[in-house]
């Protein structure tokens, strides 16, 4: 496998036949003591330097930075532009991004270091104002007309920035249409921020090499993944808490089901246990909400401004987490809706706002800078390692030391698997035999692609199958993930021992963070060992406590019947018949203390039906 270029630690010094406009400031990383707003930074990071001066210095027409959510792939594209454009490399800027509230983004961060773009160009316009330096448009847009688009790229010496280029695969009609409209760019810089499409489809004008089995992967010029942001402290780290919880649900077959989320199951059966748990009505999404705002409160006592994210499967279910997180919070959540005309302005809002909670679909996923997010409930279906690194990388941007983001999920083993695999790097792989869960109708590739945000999402088919219906969602809780470990040893939901974990303060160090969940776990397994010994000193002196139940329980039945044996008129032993007869066991010299208890039930049984 062909790995991309990695930072180097060394110092950054220009070198080669283009000398490298960064100064000492710029080759430290702005993150502390507190991180520019996003776009503006006049200072580069140490990533961003270093890969400016590899771009300056070889002056590529295509090159590819694969970089973690949240480290700056913005401002490092917007700081290639600015050089290209002032060297007269090129006199035209296109962005081309998944949707239309990233163009506005894009917009506002490049007029923030003199850029003018575009953000409400038109196809029917043809041609962009005299006053703007280029245009912001989406995926969509360019495969609506590509003719349009490559004509205006011929027109002048064209910049085009690729944002989360993975959605130009071939194998969509995106792909051809951006190979069309940019074939003729000047300059071609493509962008993102997880690995690329899980399926075997062809990017555009990335560059793929065979491996050592002959395998065609691609080939990033300069990658900085979550590990390298991690370490410097460009990105916050991540607590995962995920819940399980016992599933019922009624099958297209109607036939009822009962299982435990997060145990062994089929697919099929993980699949059904997952879409009961997001199901609003059940209790399981009531209790993760209410533990996910209790976290939020923690974090807030530090960091006042703290927001969170609940990613939802479709329209109808966010507006139902909406209302429930309105009942917990006493605030109305704000709702995100992709086929909203104002969901970029409540996004933007949000974004300046101290509101606790924001409710969105698809739109959120990927490229959406709110930086004072820090708590998030993953509460939708879908499955693929690239929507998930996007939805982890909305809670990832640093703005201060110590900050950490907390993560709710389902205890869905894949889910899991995600997450412990944060900081893996994957490449796309070309000419590869796809995983039986990438092959699946439920852990289908790249399914939920953020092109879907620009349309209506009716209502999803994951809780909407003919047939099936969610019964009951119960929730407890599991554990927690973090820095490649597992903490806690499960819990009831409300428990002393989720209420440790929940508690862990806003600001620490990861390897505080490390430390805290240790002792706490350290602290679950000595109390659970004291309840073990507690139990078992119960059951030594059970024999004891039942010799004294026992021998009370002989002499009620005794007077009992004695009793009845007078209001019958039958004799004692037939009385002692009648009763192992209808209760079972042997002589009351040999029954055990509750088989003679239900003897004296019987026997009231008998009085009352008398009286």
């Amino acid at each position: 496998m062909t790995a991309p270029l990695q930072r180097r630690s060394s110092p950054i010094h220009p070198a080669g036949p283009v000398a490298v406009s960064t100064t000492a400031a710029e080759q430290l990383s702005p993150a502390y003591p507190a991180r520019a707003a996003w776009g503006t930074a006049s200072r580069l990071r140490a990533w961003q330097a270093e890969a400016l001066q590899q771009y300056l210095e070889t002056q590529p027409r295509d090159f590819l930075a694969v970089a973690t959510p949240g480290a700056g792939k913005t401002t490092f594209a917007l700081r290639i532009a600015t050089e290209l454009l002032a060297r007269g490399v090129v006199r035209r800027i296109t962005v081309v991004c998944p949707t239309e509230h990233l163009k506005s983004q894009w917009a506002d961060a490049a007029a923030r270091v003199g850029v003018r773009l575009d953000p409400s160009f038109k196809n029917a316009q043809g041609r962009h104002g005299a006053g703007f330096d280029g245009v912001a448009v989406t995926y969509a847009q360019v495969a609506a007309n590509a003719a349009l688009h490559h004509n205006r790229t011929t027109a002048e010496p064209t910049l085009v920035i690729l944002d989360e280029v993975h959605h130009g695969g071939d194998a969509l009609s995106w792909g051809d249409a951006v190979r069309e409209a940019f074939e003729p760019a000047r300059r071609r810089l493509s962008l993102t921020g997880t690995p690329f499409r899980s399926d075997t489809a062809a990017i555009p004008f990335v560059e793929y090499e065979r491996d050592g089995a002959g395998i065609r992967r691609s080939r990033a010029d300069y990658s900085y993944n979550y590990g390298d942001a991690l370490r410097d402290g460009v990105v916050r780290p991540v607590i995962f808490l995920s819940y399980s919880g016992q599933m019922r649900w009624r099958t297209k077959a109607g036939d009822e089901v009962a299982a435990t989320l997060g145990d062994p199951l089929t697919k099929d059966m993980t699949a059904q246990a997952w879409r009961t748990a997001l199901d609003p009505k059940g209790e399981w999404i009531p209790a993760v909400l209410a533990a996910a705002d209790q976290r939020l409160t923690e974090v807030r006592r530090a960091v006042p401004d703290a927001g969170g994210l609940v990613i939802a499967t479709d329209q109808t279910v966010a507006r139902a987490y909406a209302k429930i997180l309105g009942e917990i919070t006493g605030e109305k959540a704000v709702t995100v809706l992709s086929d909203d005309d104002g969901a970029s302005g409540r996004i933007e809002e949000f974004a300046a706002g101290e509101q606790r909670w924001m409710v969105a679909v698809r739109m959120v996923s990927e490229g959406v800078d709110v930086p004072r997010l820090a708590v998030g409930v993953y509460a939708t279906a879908t499955a693929t390692p690239l929507f998930f690194a996007q939805a982890v990388g909305r809670f990832v941007r640093a703005r201060r030391r110590g900050e950490t983001a907390s993560v709710f999920l389902p205890s869905v083993p894949h889910l899991l698997g995600l997450a412990g695999e944060l900081e893996v790097e994957r490449n796309h792989a070309l000419d590869r035999v796809l995983t039986s869960e990438e092959k699946g109708d439920f852990f289908n590739p790249e399914d939920a692609l953020v092109a879907q945000a620009n349309r209506a999402e009716k209502a999803s088919d994951d809780l909407m199958l003919p047939g099936f219906e969610a019964l009951e969602a119960q929730a407890t809780f599991d554990k927690v993930l973090f820095d490649g470990g597992e903490f806690g040893t499960g819990a009831a939901v409300g428990s002393v021992e989720e209420q440790e974990y929940l508690g862990i303060p806003g600001l620490l160090e990861p390897e505080q963070v490390t430390t805290l969940l240790r002792a706490r776990q350290a602290e679950q397994v000595k109390a659970q060992k004291r309840s073990s010994e507690a139990t078992a000193v119960r059951e030594q002196n059970a024999g004891v406590e039942d010799h004294r139940r026992r021998a009370a329980a002989r002499k009620e039945l005794s007077s009992l019947v004695s009793a009845w044996s007078r209001r019958s008129g039958k004799p004692h032993g037939v009385v002692h018949t009648e009763l192992r007869s209808r209760c079972g066991g042997p002589e009351v010299a040999l029954a055990r203390t509750e088989e003679i208890e239900a003897r004296i039930a019987q026997l009231r049984k008998w009085f009352v039906g008398r009286s």
